[in-house]
Protein backbone atom coordinates (compact mmCIF):
# COMPACT_ATOMS: atom_id res chain seq x y z
CA UNK A 1 0.00 0.00 0.00
CA UNK A 2 1.31 3.32 -1.09
CA UNK A 3 1.57 5.67 2.11
CA UNK A 4 -1.20 9.34 1.20
CA UNK A 5 0.61 12.37 1.49
CA UNK A 6 -1.06 15.02 3.79
CA UNK A 7 0.37 18.39 3.05
CA UNK A 8 0.64 21.30 5.61
CA UNK A 9 0.90 24.71 4.84
CA UNK A 10 1.85 26.96 7.40
CA UNK A 11 2.38 30.55 8.33
CA UNK A 12 3.33 30.53 12.25
CA UNK A 13 5.16 33.98 12.61
CA UNK A 14 5.00 33.61 16.53
CA UNK A 15 5.66 31.49 19.36
CA UNK A 16 2.30 30.91 19.68
CA UNK A 17 1.09 30.02 15.74
CA UNK A 18 4.37 27.79 16.17
CA UNK A 19 2.91 25.62 19.01
CA UNK A 20 -0.50 25.44 16.52
CA UNK A 21 1.40 24.64 14.02
CA UNK A 22 3.08 21.58 15.89
CA UNK A 23 -0.01 20.32 17.16
CA UNK A 24 -1.32 20.33 14.23
CA UNK A 25 1.93 17.71 12.63
CA UNK A 26 1.96 16.47 15.57
CA UNK A 27 -2.00 15.54 15.28
CA UNK A 28 -1.51 14.11 11.47
CA UNK A 29 1.38 12.18 12.47
CA UNK A 30 -0.80 8.41 11.32
CA UNK A 31 0.02 5.06 9.90
CA UNK A 32 0.24 5.15 6.23
CA UNK A 33 -0.02 9.30 6.40
CA UNK A 34 3.51 11.04 5.20
CA UNK A 35 2.22 14.11 6.70
CA UNK A 36 4.74 17.44 5.22
CA UNK A 37 4.58 20.68 7.04
CA UNK A 38 5.77 23.39 5.13
CA UNK A 39 6.41 27.31 5.13
CA UNK A 40 3.91 28.74 2.64
CA UNK A 41 7.20 30.21 1.49
CA UNK A 42 8.83 26.90 0.87
CA UNK A 43 5.68 25.12 -0.60
CA UNK A 44 4.49 25.47 -3.90
CA UNK A 45 2.49 23.82 -6.45
CA UNK A 46 4.95 20.29 -6.64
CA UNK A 47 4.31 19.80 -3.47
CA UNK A 48 0.49 20.16 -3.90
CA UNK A 49 0.05 18.11 -7.03
CA UNK A 50 1.70 15.39 -4.88
CA UNK A 51 -0.26 15.44 -2.14
CA UNK A 52 -3.70 13.68 -1.54
CA UNK A 53 -4.76 16.99 0.70
CA UNK A 54 -3.82 19.63 2.18
CA UNK A 55 -3.85 21.46 5.48
CA UNK A 56 -3.94 25.29 5.40
CA UNK A 57 -2.90 27.43 8.45
CA UNK A 58 -2.77 31.25 8.61
CA UNK A 59 -3.09 33.64 11.13
CA UNK A 60 -5.37 36.41 10.76
CA UNK A 61 -3.20 39.88 9.58
CA UNK A 62 -5.47 42.74 9.13
CA UNK A 63 -8.51 41.21 8.74
CA UNK A 64 -7.24 38.58 6.04
CA UNK A 65 -4.81 35.60 5.42
CA UNK A 66 -1.44 35.67 5.79
CA UNK A 67 1.02 36.98 2.89
CA UNK A 68 2.86 34.52 3.25
CA UNK A 69 -0.26 32.43 2.28
CA UNK A 70 -1.39 35.02 -0.53
CA UNK A 71 1.71 34.48 -1.67
CA UNK A 72 1.85 30.26 -2.13
CA UNK A 73 -1.52 30.80 -3.44
CA UNK A 74 -0.17 33.19 -5.99
CA UNK A 75 2.40 30.82 -7.11
CA UNK A 76 0.70 27.54 -6.99
CA UNK A 77 -3.05 28.97 -8.33
CA UNK A 78 -2.21 28.21 -12.22
CA UNK A 79 -0.09 25.25 -12.32
CA UNK A 80 -2.79 23.52 -9.80
CA UNK A 81 -6.36 24.90 -11.35
CA UNK A 82 -6.80 22.02 -13.71
CA UNK A 83 -4.82 19.30 -12.17
CA UNK A 84 -6.21 19.56 -8.18
CA UNK A 85 -9.74 19.87 -8.40
CA UNK A 86 -11.70 17.82 -5.60
CA UNK A 87 -8.41 17.94 -3.46
CA UNK A 88 -9.51 17.58 -0.18
CA UNK A 89 -8.64 20.45 2.37
CA UNK A 90 -9.59 22.04 5.53
CA UNK A 91 -8.46 25.63 7.55
CA UNK A 92 -7.07 26.67 10.29
CA UNK A 93 -7.25 30.45 11.48
CA UNK A 94 -5.58 32.10 14.22
CA UNK A 95 -7.52 35.18 14.46
CA UNK A 96 -7.21 37.82 17.11
CA UNK A 97 -10.41 39.18 16.02
CA UNK A 98 -13.02 37.14 14.40
CA UNK A 99 -11.45 35.29 11.19
CA UNK A 100 -14.27 36.56 8.94
CA UNK A 101 -12.24 37.98 6.40
CA UNK A 102 -9.30 35.82 6.36
CA UNK A 103 -12.08 32.70 6.07
CA UNK A 104 -14.00 34.53 3.22
CA UNK A 105 -10.58 35.22 1.43
CA UNK A 106 -8.94 31.51 1.53
CA UNK A 107 -12.43 30.21 0.71
CA UNK A 108 -12.68 32.09 -2.09
CA UNK A 109 -9.25 31.46 -3.34
CA UNK A 110 -9.97 27.75 -3.00
CA UNK A 111 -13.64 28.24 -4.64
CA UNK A 112 -11.84 28.73 -7.66
CA UNK A 113 -9.52 25.82 -7.30
CA UNK A 114 -12.31 23.59 -6.54
CA UNK A 115 -10.89 22.18 -3.45
CA UNK A 116 -13.31 20.35 -1.40
CA UNK A 117 -13.72 21.63 2.59
CA UNK A 118 -13.87 18.16 4.83
CA UNK A 119 -14.39 20.00 7.84
CA UNK A 120 -15.77 23.44 9.06
CA UNK A 121 -12.61 26.46 9.32
CA UNK A 122 -11.11 25.79 12.76
CA UNK A 123 -10.98 29.60 13.61
CA UNK A 124 -9.33 30.22 17.14
CA UNK A 125 -10.56 33.45 18.05
CA UNK A 126 -9.32 35.87 20.61
CA UNK A 127 -7.01 35.99 23.26
CA UNK A 128 -4.50 32.86 22.92
CA UNK A 129 -6.06 29.84 25.32
CA UNK A 130 -4.25 26.51 25.50
CA UNK A 131 -7.86 24.70 23.96
CA UNK A 132 -6.21 25.84 20.73
CA UNK A 133 -3.40 23.71 20.64
CA UNK A 134 -5.83 20.57 21.75
CA UNK A 135 -8.42 21.96 19.07
CA UNK A 136 -5.15 22.01 16.56
CA UNK A 137 -3.41 18.63 17.12
CA UNK A 138 -7.62 17.63 16.76
CA UNK A 139 -8.17 18.65 13.06
CA UNK A 140 -4.61 17.37 12.12
CA UNK A 141 -5.82 14.27 13.49
CA UNK A 142 -9.00 14.67 11.62
CA UNK A 143 -7.50 15.06 8.25
CA UNK A 144 -4.64 12.51 8.40
CA UNK A 145 -7.73 9.62 9.90
CA UNK A 146 -10.25 10.74 7.40
CA UNK A 147 -7.54 10.34 4.01
CA UNK A 148 -5.95 6.85 5.36
CA UNK A 149 -9.83 5.77 5.81
CA UNK A 150 -10.44 7.04 2.25
CA UNK A 151 -13.25 9.24 4.16
CA UNK A 152 -11.89 11.46 1.16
Amino acid sequence: MTEKTLLIVAHAPSANTVRLRDAVAEGARYDGISARCLSPFDAGPTDVLAAQAILLFTPENLGGMSGALKDFFDRSYYPCLERTQGLPYALCVRAGHDGTGTRRGVEAIVTGLRWRAVSEPLICRGDFRETFVDECRELGTLMAAGLEAGFF
